[in-house]
């Protein structure tokens, strides 16, 4: 039985997203100095095969080579990252040689008609400022101001979708609570600090670009997930999926939206490290969730995975998907040391993570129906994508990679996207993660995500079949 084709909005944006520390290399080329990312690929363990982001994809050099295959591919937006240790070098002034990458790099989109969505901050800190505390400081979020407004100077007669943060849970508490990305620390205490840090500074940055021009589109991006009970049935199961979505979701949705952290989240910290809580209370000043809950237009959803958790040891503990490196992680959760991951069967990535497309319709209808609609907001699927085993063979001699399950990935999840759509959910585009194979922070080129092959080696460049099938979507503007 055939399925007619579903159709996507007229303005709806097909696009793909990258980030600077994982594709550009050049990195201390023209002026650029450490970022925390530098520094972390140095120490001993903490990367795979000691890898490093000193040439990646070399994007910096090869921008209008990977512009032009955008425009091949149909692209109609994408979504990049400036570097901070690029534009203001240790945090201090501004680095004309690195602004003027991303200007020229702008100007390339522009004349392929491609929109050029801009992220201010994916998780690259300048090292000297992590000297200084980073995060964890409260300067941090001033520095992050003025650098915001350094790059909007350049760039803001061309640039008109501005995205502070990428996923702030992943440079809170997955750096400086579970050690796993830069700096690697390992604090509850910490990562309360750097989540309410870089929410400060969104907030502030919201407000200082607002002031200055009413029609940019301004937004975060957070990183989502749906937190499942592996037994709706048990309440240990259910407090589980609870604390999950507490500490993943809504620690910053509500402060964002609402203007509040989640009290139960707080009490649950509380009660296993109540000097962390006094900590961030302390590092709270009047005003700060004000600002934080400054109004945005944009709210870029990440979707992966979902968390199928309960309050027990489980029988089958399903696969590790954090990158076996010789140093050690702890727990993202500041407070969900009796949570256990189960197994339930689905179709898993090359990264361990599970396939569940549905989980993406169901997440973007529970947050436009508890935060976005009622502020306005409208919602992006700013990331979503699949590492998988991928194989290089030469078919009538061309180069070609046959990803049937990056395929079926991609597909699938945008699919989902429409099925949100017939829900009523103001969904406003879709960007593939990613549209290079790149670093893949502490995995380093371990996994490939893109929907282009990189041989390293050569910088060569190889679409896959998914970016021919993402090619046909977007031609067709239908899954």
């Amino acid at each position: 039985m055939s399925v007619s084709p579903r159709r996507f909005p007229d303005d709806f944006l097909f696009g793909a997203a990258t980030a600077a520390f994982q594709i550009e290399g050049a990195a201390h080329v023209d002026g650029r100095r450490d970022s925390i990312w530098d520094a972390f690929c140095r120490v001993p363990g903490a990367v795979i095969a000691g890898d490093d982001g000193e040439t990646a994809c070399d994007h910096y050099h090869r921008y209008p080579q990977d512009v032009a295959l955008m425009k091949r591919l149909g692209l109609q937006t994408y979504r990049f990252s400036v570097s901070w240790s690029r534009v203001r070098p240790d945090g201090g002034a501004l680095n004309p040689a690195g602004i003027d990458f991303y200007s020229r790099l702008v100007d390339e989109l522009l004349g392929a008609d491609i929109l050029p969505w801009l992220t201010l901050y994916h998780w690259d800190l300048p090292q000297a400022l992590q000297e200084r505390g980073g995060w964890t400081v409260r300067d941090t979020a001033e520095r992050f101001t003025e650098y915001a407004l350094d790059v909007h100077d350049a760039l803001g007669d061309r640039v008109n979708v501005w995205t502070t943060l990428n996923e702030p849970w992943c440079s809170s508490f997955l750096s400086y609570t579970a050690g796993i990305h830069a700096p690697g620390h390992y604090s509850r205490r910490e990562g309360l600090l750097a989540a309410h840090h870089l929410l400060l500074g969104h907030g502030q940055t919201v407000m200082q670009l607002r002031a200055r021009d009413a029609d940019l589109s301004l937004g975060i991006t957070l990183n989502l997930t749906g937190a499942q009970p592996a037994d709706p049935s048990d309440p240990r199961d259910l407090d589980a999926a609870r604390r999950i979505d507490g500490q993943f979701n809504r620690w910053f949705l509500d402060p964002v939206f609402l203007g509040a952290y989640p009290a139960d989240v707080v009490d649950d910290i509380r009660a296993v490290d109540p000097e962390a809580v006094d900590a961030l209370e302390a590092a709270v000043q009047p005003g700060d969730l004000a600002v934080i809950s400054t109004p945005i237009d944009a709210l870029g959803v990440n979707y992966y995975h979902n968390e199928f958790v309960g309050g027990r040891v489980p029988e089958q503990a399903p696969p590790a998907d954090q990158a076996p490196t010789e140093r050690e992680g702890a727990s993202p959760f500041p407070a969900a040391d009796d949570v256990h991951w189960f197994e339930r069967g689905l179709p898993r990535t090359g990264m361990g993570w599970e396939v569940q497309p549905e989980g993406l319709t169901d997440l973007l209808v529970r947050v436009a129906t508890q935060y976005a609609d009622a502020a306005g907001t409208r919602l992006f699927v700013t990331e979503n994508g699949a590492a998988y085993d991928d194989e290089l063979v030469v078919d009538d001699g061309e180069r070609r990679v046959h990803d049937v399950d990056r395929v079926a990935f991609l597909e699938g999840h945008v699919a989902a996207i429409h099925a949100a759509i017939e829900r009523g959910v103001d969904v406003g585009g879709y960007f593939y993660w990613s549209l290079l194979d790149n670093f893949e922070w502490a995995w380093g080129y371990e996994k490939r995500f893109g929907i282009v092959r990189v041989d390293y080696d050569t910088q060569e460049r190889t679409p896959k079949d998914s970016a021919l099938a993402y090619a046909r979507i977007i031609a067709d503007r239908a899954v």
